[in-house]
């Protein structure tokens, strides 16, 4: 029954509040994941989670996190997952509140294939990120537009290899035992995390620096629970199975200076990240139709996926609209997709299922925290444009002591839906805002106490950029 309603709550909230990405976040369908059935078949620009918050070892600067392809199981070689060549990453920066892109950053990949007379992904162990024993390879490059200027950033930037193995990445003789012995944690496991962290480039013109790789999925929720007829595994605050700690996915992190993306005069920046594919136009032979139709259409990227607050378009649109949620800008949401958020399905399954009392519909108290900010803390000054983006006051202080993964509700300003850090727990958060915790009245007990069980993942996230955790490697996996 927890399940239930805590699927509901997220799901609801995300869509209703359209800038909390993090309120959806954790709860039914892992953020993201496989949310809409067109993105479900190209897992490879399928955004699952986006994260927004200033950079705990260096305050002037924010840190934007998109994590794309879902479920990667951390042995699935001998083709490991990889960066589409054939699409654009997007990182789209709103800062004046009319919710279109004012700062973009886009990065493209493309792979070689080093040798081809072998079906292994490496012919030996890896020490560097162009070691000639790695088979496979993908570079990328880092562009950024802003009005009509687009820029350069980084060229030639290496992709770390995925993780395939603690053998691979061993310098001490632990390869040819039979049986294979485990790796130790400084040798194997430790000199990946070494390897990858030169990965970090910094970019141009002083844009800060950036990570594009494998890493180990930072979304907590139990979805198995969730999926299977919304069951409850545990309580509202332990006995939840985390399903994402299992899995890797592929990680674009940038980390910009704050004077970069914010203007002078209002710190709230809005984010949220995409990915666009080539059009393709095919002519019938019998057509008569100018052969140039089809070239100039592949030039024209269109946007096959988007994120901004994590779980509405997985559990908030209705399946009609999910796929043309997709490929449209959060500047429409309200247009498009306003009925299910001000009178969300869910919401409704709560007092139904339940027995929970909800605030009635309309409900102004989700678009306010979420689809526009919150007054006096993460709303634009000027003017806000309901939208499915995360808001972050890049003025608000890092929290140094007494964090809550509770973000805004437990006390903390600097978390969600203020942005939306790492070890925010969206769903529990997300649960109790759809309870109804921000309107007079409903911030009682079972109201403010709602939760999936899965607090944090079962690992410990980095202290440095990019912070996620570092992948699971392929011979430990499930060990």
């Amino acid at each position: 029954m927890r399940k239930l309603f805590m699927c509901g709550v997220v799901v609801f909230l995300a869509l209703a509040l359209g800038a909390g990405n993090e309120w959806r976040v954790r709860d039914a369908g892992a953020s993201s994941h496989r949310e809409a059935p067109l993105i479900s078949q190209d897992p490879a620009v399928d955004n699952t989670d986006v994260y927004m918050f200033r950079s705990p070892e260096d305050p002037t600067t924010v840190t934007l996190i998109a994590n794309f392809y879902p479920y990667q199981v951390p042995s699935g070689g001998p083709n490991f997952y990889r960066f589409a060549d054939d699409a654009r990453y997007e990182f789209n920066i709103d800062n004046n509140g009319d919710a279109k892109s004012d700062v973009r950053y886009f990065l493209r990949f493309n792979t070689r294939i080093l040798k081809n007379d072998t079906f292994l992904y490496n012919v030996g162990p890896l020490t560097n990120l162009d070691d000639p024993n790695l088979t496979v390879q993908q570079r990328y490059t880092v562009w950024k537009k802003e009005g009509k200027t687009l820029t350069v950033l980084l060229t030639g930037a290496i992709v770390p290899p995925s993780n395939v193995g603690c053998h691979s990445f061993a310098t001490n003789g632990q390869l040819g035992q039979i049986p294979a012995q485990p790796c130790s944690q400084n040798n194997g496991v430790e000199n990946y995390r070494a390897l990858a962290q030169t990965a970090v480039y910094p970019l141009a013109n002083g844009e800060g620096k950036v990570f594009a790789g494998q890493r180990r999925d930072s979304f907590f929720a139990d979805v198995g629970a969730i999926f299977d007829l919304l069951s409850i595994r545990g309580s509202f605050d332990s006995g939840g199975r985390d399903v994402f700690g299992d899995y890797n996915v592929q990680t674009i992190a940038l980390q910009i200076p704050i004077s970069k993306l914010a203007t002078a005069d209002d710190p709230v920046i809005g984010f949220w990240a995409s990915a666009s594919r080539k059009a393709t136009r095919v002519l019938p032979k019998t057509e008569n139709a100018d052969a140039n139709d089809a070239k100039i259409l592949s030039r024209t990227w269109k946007q096959v996926s988007r994120l901004g607050l994590p779980l509405i378009n997985e559990v908030i649109i209705p399946m009609a609209l999910k796929n043309k949620y997709n490929g449209t800008k959060p500047k429409n949401d309200a247009i498009n997709f306003s009925a299910p958020i001000l009178d969300p399905e869910l919401a409704g399954l709560l007092k139904t299922l339940y027995g929970i009392s909800v605030p009635a519909a309309p409900r102004q108290d989700l678009v306010d925290a979420l689809l526009l900010g919150i007054p006096g803390l993460n709303r634009p000054s000027k003017y806000s444009v309901p939208a499915d983006i995360l808001r972050l006051n890049t003025s608000t202080p890092v929290c140094a002591s007494n964090c809550s993964t509770f973000g805004v509700i437990g006390g903390d300003a600097q978390g969600y839906p203020n942005g939306r850090r790492l070890t925010d727990d969206v769903v529990d958060i997300s649960e109790r805002v759809i309870a109804g915790v921000l309107v007079n009245g409903y911030n009682v007990a079972p109201n403010n106490a709602l939760g999936d069980g899965v607090n944090a993942p079962p690992y410990a996230f980095d202290d440095a950029f990019p912070y996620l955790a570092a992948p699971i490697d392929g011979f430990s996996y499930g060990n």
